[in-house]
């Protein structure tokens, strides 16, 4: 275990961000008087314990916790071990690969996909595209992450021929129609499609169970992930309000009870079509049972909700940062040894 802990903090240290961790360590230094060597002596010690990446220690509040509460946390190291035996390396690409996942789920979109095969064979796809009611075309790369390589550009900019060299000279694989997202998701925040992330895992019976809903919101940003620096919230599974604040991954930010560019109540906000939602995403999480715990992107216009894309390695912040809490003891029925 010792030497796996090892690799994984040689793996936080080359990815880091010393920017924000120099911010972070900054301030938490100022607001709790520890001093940084003291800190960091404490990173360290936490990510070989506790199992956990570098900046997480700061996020998730280790300075304030006892061992018990650290213990309660699901970090980067433990939540990789735990997908991979989820969802294993041969099943995970048809959700890693976002033209194989279309090829999957398509019946849960609600919104026109294509790949670039597709627009060079199919002349009717490609004028579905081309001609979508939004009159833009998003384009993204078949295995991009966290809104990675995501252009978007007016239709009237392209014919059939003209998106296949676009697509080609970018190494783009997927061209889509806008969405126009629901009335109400667009009074929330309308700098970006707003989407639902609903984290589903299969018992030992085979079961849906529900570990987490939680609401992406973007802020003054094209799309709404927290690591660009949006907010996200958590959603009561019975009835689909947001029953909490907004939260940021920085925390040197405030959550945020009132959407702060466009004023509208975040908490007590009721996502459109919660019932379908639901529904569609516990059928979506049947349809390919080898992988056992998907964090399914779904997008909600006035035609209903439809599936973006379904993630292998939902995000650790994204489901415990909002509800202010670790929730490592969730998983603990599905993975015995861990």
């Amino acid at each position: 275990m010792k030497a796996k802990r090892s690799l994984y903090l040689g793996y936080y240290l080359k990815q880091l961000d010393r920017e924000k961790f120099n911010t972070f360590l900054d301030y938490v230094s100022l607001q709790s008087g520890i001093m940084k060597p003291s800190i960091i002596r404490d990173i360290v010690s936490s990510v070989f314990k506790y199992n956990i990446s570098i900046l997480e220690y700061f996020q998730f509040g280790f300075f304030n916790l006892s061992a018990e509460e650290r213990a309660s946390w699901a970090g980067t190291g433990y939540l990789y071990e735990y997908q991979l035996m989820m969802n294993p390396l041969d099943h995970r690409k048809i959700l890693d690969d976002k033209t194989l996942f279309y090829k999957y789920y398509r019946d849960f979109f609600v919104h026109t996909v294509a790949s670039i095969t597709d627009i060079q064979q199919d002349l009717q796809k490609a004028g579905k595209v081309l001609h979508n009611p939004s009159e833009k075309l998003v384009f993204k790369k078949s295995d991009g992450k966290c809104g990675e390589q995501v252009v978007i550009k007016d239709s009237k900019e392209f014919d059939q021929m003209g998106m296949v060299e676009f697509m080609k000279e970018n190494n783009l694989g997927l061209v889509e129609e806008f969405i126009v997202q629901h009335p109400d998701m667009n009074r929330l925040s309308p700098s970006a499609v707003n989407t639902v992330r609903v984290i589903t895992q299969l018992d030992d019976d085979g079961e849906v169970v529900i570990l987490g809903c939680r609401l992406r919101i973007s802020v003054n940003s094209t799309v709404d992930n927290m690591a660009a620096g949006n907010l996200a919230a958590s959603i009561d599974e019975d009835t689909g309000i947001v029953i909490g604040p907004g939260v940021y991954s920085d925390i040197t930010k405030s959550d945020q009870k009132i959407h702060p560019v466009t004023k509208v109540p975040i908490e007590g906000f009721q996502v459109p079509f919660w019932g379908l939602i639901l529904k569609m995403v516990k059928s979506a999480a049947l349809r390919h049972p080898q992988n056992k715990s998907i964090g399914w992107d779904v997008v909600i216009t006035e035609k209903g909700p439809g599936l973006i894309e379904g993630n292998h390695d939902w995000c650790k912040l994204l489901w415990q940062l909002p509800v202010k809490k670790g929730l490592k003891m969730m998983l603990k029925d599905y993975s015995h040894d861990l």
